[in-house]
This record gives C-alpha cells, structure tokens and sequence, in this order.
C-alpha cells in the first residue's frame, strides 16, 4: 500500500476532493492522509468519512514552534511551512508505515503511478522530488526552485534525515517572495540533489508529472498526474466559474485533461452542496478584471468553464 498526505484548508475543498476521486480511480492500494488545515474542512470530511482516507486534524498536531511561526504568516505561507511537517504526522500516527509520499491537494491521478514508484525504488534512495520541468517560455526555476513542491517520497528511514533538514528551514523562513536565494518552502529543494546526494532522486521520467509551466513541452498523454496550479473557481453571480490561469494551454490537453477534470470538481462540488457546505470563490478577481489580466500579456490567457452551479455566494 502507498501512503499518501495532502493538506487544504475550506476554501480548497473542491480540489481535494477532486483529487480523492481520481486516486480511487488510479491509485490502486493506497491510503491518502489529509492533514485538515481549519475545523470546517475536518468537520466536512468527517461526515463524508471517504473511502481509503485517514483525517489528521492541525489543532491537534500544532507544535509550539508552528504556532509561533504561524502568527509571522499569511495563510498560504502557513501551509508552506506545514508541508515538511505533514509526512512526519503521518509516520507518527503509524509507526508501522515504511514511506509518505507528499502530494498537492490540486493534483489529479489519470493513471496509476507505479511508473514513478519503481523508478524510485531502482534508485536505492530516501526521498523522491520532481523537476518543473518548465517550457524554455515559462522558465521561473531562478526564483521559484528548479524542483516542484508538487509530489515527493520520504521513507522513514533514511528521508527523516532529509525532511527534518527541511522542517527547520521552513519554521526558520517560509515566505511568498524571493529573497537571499530563497523561495516559500521550494527553493529549499535546488541543493538537495548534491547537499543529500546519498539520499535524493530526481524523478527522470519527467513526462509522468505533467503541469501547465509544462504543457507545450511534453504530450500529455504519458501524463500519470497533472498538476493544476492556478486553476481557481470564481464567481459570476449565482454561478461558478473556473480560471484555467495563465499559462498557454495545448487546445488538446484543455479537451483531453482539464475538462475531464472539470467534471470531477464539479462531482466534488455537488457533493459538498448535498451535505450543506458553501463553495467559496477562488480568486477575488471579477471576470473582467480577469479579462482585463488577460489582455496585458500574451500568456496571460483565461479559459472559463461554466460549472452549472447554483453558488448562491
């Protein structure tokens, strides 16, 4: 059996969920952990009480050090520095479990991934982490890391080494800003490679982990998960659109992965709706502001899929 953690808090509920059902539809064996980062979202899951899922509740786990930090933070800084924490929650909710495998609540299983897991494991090594890969267009890795916070394994023994390095850089800076050779918790990753080289593999098949930075470079096709960075749910009145962000998108890969996406966030909202929780918006940008974000440059490109909806927002 895989283990797997994930962490969101209510306003990315869709996501996760969305995420749980493509796992249930690819994963194979798995147990997927979320770390519930506010008591609605534990509270929501817990009356849902999903198939192969293990709830882990923050208030419950909060060092000292994270409650401090926690006050310095905006949220989705918080959430950066809780991502080295969340595997270490899992090992000591089981002390049976051998390995975690981190994984973003926005990503999305189309195949089953032992392509990934027997690369790692003919590695030898510790921990697994992923390049991004980027198209020569969308090349960010100065400032936002060459390697992606996106889908990373630790063993227990021997990447406890490594993530409990990562755990105190993060408690000591965790910002959403380039700084000194530091980004948010990713940066971390561009030394580890050769600071941990007994320990770490790059995952070399980069085609199995697939994202829109990506999506001109490789067919999507090979693709075992998709990664939907910047994809937010907006409003328009009582109804729910979604932003497919700003990166160029293939016309094929929006048909082939993002709109059969679209109908798993869509399953996931209505579910959420059946059991009385309100889906919030995304993003605060109105749709022209948004059109207008669009117009500024030429990869500042906006598709918008109508989710059919009532949101009632």
């Amino acid at each position: 059996m895989e283990h797997y953690v994930t962490l969101f808090d209510s306003l990315f509920l869709p996501q996760g969920l969305a995420l749980h059902i493509s796992m249930e539809r690819h994963a194979g064996n798995y147990n997927l952990w979320i770390l519930c980062v506010d008591g609605e979202t534990f509270d929501i899951l817990t009356r849902l009480n999903l198939p192969n899922v293990q709830l882990l509740k923050l208030s419950n786990l909060e060092t000292e050090e994270l409650k401090r930090v926690k006050k310095l933070r905006s949220k989705g800084e918080y959430c950066w520095t809780l991502t080295p924490f969340a595997p270490r929650f899992v090992f000591d909710s089981d002390k049976i479990i051998s390995r975690v495998t981190y994984i973003d609540a926005d990503m999305w299983f189309r195949k089953n991934p032992a392509p990934i897991f027997r690369e790692f494991n003919s590695s030898g090594k510790h921990v697994l982490i992923t390049d991004h890969s980027y198209a020569p267009e969308n090349d960010y890795s100065a400032t936002s890391g060459q390697y992606c916070v996106q889908f990373m394994t630790f063993t227990r023994n021997g990447g406890e080494y490594v993530r409990k390095w990562w755990e105190k850089k993060c408690v000591e800076w965790c910002y959403a800003r380039f700084e000194d050779g530091k980004f948010g918790d990713q940066k971390y990753l561009d030394e580890w490679p050769e600071r941990f080289i007994e320990y770490v593999h790059v995952l070399s098949a980069k085609e199995l982990l697939l994202a829109p930075w990506n999506a001109t470079r490789y067919p999507f096709g090979a693709a075992c998960l998709w990664h939907f960075h910047s994809l937010r749910i907006i409003s328009k009145g009582k109804r729910m659109s979604v932003t497919f962000g700003n990166f160029p998108l293939p016309v094929q890969t929006r048909i082939s992965v993002y709109e059969p996406y679209i109908k798993d966030l869509r399953v996931a909202i209505n579910l959420l709706y059946t059991h009385g929780f309100q889906v919030k918006p995304q993003s605060t940008l109105s749709v022209i502001s948004q059109i207008k974000k669009m117009l500024r440059g030429a990869y500042n490109q906006l598709w918008r899929i109508n989710l059919n909806l009532k949101a009632n927002l």
